[in-house]
């Protein structure tokens, strides 16, 4: 399988079993393989970014942040596939190509968002990755564990 930046997965049970970190968002829920990944790949790491449908539970808490910080970069709404989609930065995590189960497909073909977003997104997380290597740590799971574990795994 080819990963891109920009399309979208889904990721393997194995996956969650083997990181059993509480930050981790659950995969399955009522049945449906969930959530869907926005994924960026960084030479043989991927980010995993999570998207979810819930824009009445995170609207609130990006109000909050605006109005306590000015703007909110860790959680985006915007529009992907013709739905509002959240996008959970502050929830992304890095991982492996084999631990893809399943690219996401939309009429077929595989999913992917529009340019622009795709920039806003690389622009928007990358500024998360920057605060933490202030110290300022906007992630909810263990980036630098589970980027260490992939490593190993690789053999590096």
């Amino acid at each position: 399988m080819r990963v891109k930046t920009g399309y979208i997965y889904h990721i393997k049970d194995e996956f969650f079993d083997k990181i059993n970190d509480k930050g981790l968002m659950i995969n399955h829920e009522n049945g449906r393989a969930r959530p869907t990944y926005f994924t960026i790949k960084d030479k043989d790491i991927l980010w995993f970014i999570p998207l979810s449908s819930k824009v009445s539970k995170y609207q609130p808490i990006i109000d909050k942040k605006v109005k306590k910080y000015g703007d909110c970069r860790s959680i985006m709404i915007r529009e992907i596939a013709e739905k509002k989609s959240v996008i959970l930065l502050q929830n992304a995590f890095p991982t492996l190509e084999k631990y893809i189960d399943h690219p996401h497909t939309i009429n077929g073909a595989p999913a992917r968002v529009a340019d622009n977003l795709k920039d806003e997104i690389l622009q928007n997380f990358n500024s998360l990755l920057a605060l933490k290597k202030q110290g300022i740590n906007l992630f909810f799971t263990d980036i630098d564990k589970i980027k260490e574990m992939m490593h190993e795994e690789l053999g590096k």
